[in-house]
């Protein structure tokens, strides 16, 4: 008789590990059971969101100050490192600005608030995965989570008809993003018989099948570049972002590509790394650095030209989002060529630093365009802007701080974050990388031209047609103050930011010995 040996795998369930995911799952629970018999709540609900979101926060906090020993949590599907605690608390943040700027849209559109707050906190769970997973198949699960609850919201205005088409064309476009991204995994798998990323970046050197390392980093390629809108994989961004609810379009410009991004670089820099001795995996990471690179140049190129093109703020913050997107590309890049561990580090923190600013700087925009925009976004064009400088002096001088932020003044977040994403590039001392830098400036130059442009027809075109300043909500204001606050002191007082990012847990460096 034969006998079969099973091999018993202790999954360490430690549900410490990820409590800030429980507490946010478990308040987006209750904000469902509460919404069956109590609709159309939203004070109560949107109270019941932000307190989990809070909570969730000082877990963060409390584990990262701990000394939590996360090594082999889960088997090793969870990471607890500078990445995931820097990235989760930018989602964080993001969740909860979008909150409060959806009380303005709520009270004016028809929608299920409960409803709408839910696949918020949902959205925000399978971000907060796609930061902490070690696994690829946590990162797929919390990519899926994210990308059905962002498919939902992005079609809540059912009446209307730009938001019927934004909501098909992400959901069909992100499905195939999906299959290229799980494609991928199955290859990275087969040609290392694991998807924990530990296991692959120790194996990668030894691969049984080189070649299938190539066609699953292509894929895994196309799929995060198009959740993180990337050129030639931005085509559905335009038109998603316009027909989205404002707030809408706020949260998946900022949460999502931080989430995108956290899995990027921890599948790509700490996945693919350069072995000694291994042609075919140094051949891998060589391809997808200069591959990332000429992407990163397209991306900011396609991103500011089309975005003076524009004569809808919305469109023009949306060319604008992968423009962005090409800004962190640059120091995603740098990681990637990183000689030493501390410098691979620091390029991680600094892109995570980069989409922390943008997420403030964009937040505040939005949340202006949000008021401003009226019903169904009707008031989104340039044209409506005109004139609005003096009559509305409190909304127009915040909106031309974030332009001028966008921009990357100095004093301001963008400035700085720019800074520090320029900066791995340059001292990778690569050719390519050096001109991918050159390219931002240029770049940068470009984009003070659209960016200036909202300013002046605010403040020096003349409006033809009456115009009667909007009230401020409390919860509006209090974001204004929040990201004007962030604007300045990201700019100015930077370096404490980053001291809590490259702050290492007692977690991670037992997982580095």
């Amino acid at each position: 008789m034969n006998t079969i040996l099973l091999q018993v795998v202790n999954p360490n369930v430690n549900v410490t590990s990820i409590l800030p995911e429980v507490i946010v799952a478990v308040a987006g629970t209750l904000v469902m059971i509460y919404d069956c018999f109590a609709p159309k709540q939203k004070i109560v609900t949107g109270a019941i969101s932000l307190v989990g979101l809070i909570l969730a926060t000082i877990a963060l906090f409390a584990l990262w100050s701990g000394s939590y020993d996360f090594a082999n949590a889960w088997n090793g599907m969870v990471a607890f490192d500078n990445l995931r605690v820097s990235f989760t608390l930018v989602m964080l943040f993001v969740s909860a600005m979008t909150i409060l700027i959806s009380t303005v849209w709520t009270e004016r559109e028809d929608v299920p608030i409960g409803e709408y707050h839910s696949l918020l906190l949902f959205a925000t769970v399978g971000m907060m995965f796609m930061a902490s997973g070690n696994d690829m198949v946590i990162l797929f699960l919390g990519l899926e989570t994210l990308s059905l609850s962002t498919y939902v919201m992005a079609g809540l205005r059912k009446s209307d008809l730009k938001s019927n088409e934004s909501a098909l064309k992400y959901f069909i476009l992100g499905s195939f993003a999906s299959a290229f991204l799980l494609y991928g995994m199955a290859l990275i798998y087969g040609a290392t018989a694991s998807t924990n990323i530990t296991e692959i970046a120790a194996k990668i050197g030894t691969a049984n099948f080189p070649a299938l390392l190539l066609a699953g980093g292509a894929m895994l390629l196309i799929g995060f570049g198009f959740k993180i809108a990337t050129v030639p994989f931005h085509v559905w961004t335009p038109d998603v972002y316009e027909g989205a609810p404002t707030p809408v379009t706020a949260f998946m410009a900022a949460g999502p590509k931080a989430a995108g991004f956290a899995s990027f670089l921890r599948v790509f820099v700490l996945g693919f790394p350069v072995v000694a001795g291994a042609t075919a995996t140094n051949y891998l990471h060589g391809s997808w650095v200069s591959a990332l690179a000429l992407m990163a140049m397209l991306t900011m190129i396609v991103g500011n030209v089309a975005a003076i093109l524009q004569n809808n703020v919305k469109r023009m913050l949306a060319y604008s989002s992968i423009a962005h997107a090409g800004y962190a590309l640059v120091g995603f890049v740098g990681a990637g060529v990183a000689k030493t561990s501390e410098a691979r580090d620091g390029a991680i923190n600094a892109v995570a630093f980069y989409l922390l600013t943008y997420a403030v700087t964009n937040l505040g925009a939005f949340a202006v365009v949000t008021l401003l925009g009226e019903k169904n976004d009707r008031r989104t064009e340039f044209e409506d802007y005109n004139g609005i400088g003096f009559k509305a002096p409190v909304l127009s001088f915040t909106l031309s701080l974030f332009m001028l932020s966008f921009l990357g003044l100095p004093l301001t977040a963008g400035f700085i974050g720019k800074i520090l994403v320029f900066g791995p590039a340059i001292q990778s001392g690569e050719p390519l990388l050096t001109v991918m830098v050159v390219v931002a400036v240029i770049c940068t130059a470009i984009s003070a031209y659209y960016y200036l442009r909202l300013i002046v027809v605010m403040f020096f075109k003349e409006r033809l047609t009456e115009w009667t300043e909007p009230k401020i909500p409390i919860t509006l204001a209090t974001v204004l103050i929040i990201t004007v606050i962030g604007v300045f002191g990201l700019g100015l007082f930077s370096d404490r930011v980053l001291s809590i990012f490259k702050t290492s847990p007692t977690a991670t460096k037992a997982q580095l010995k």
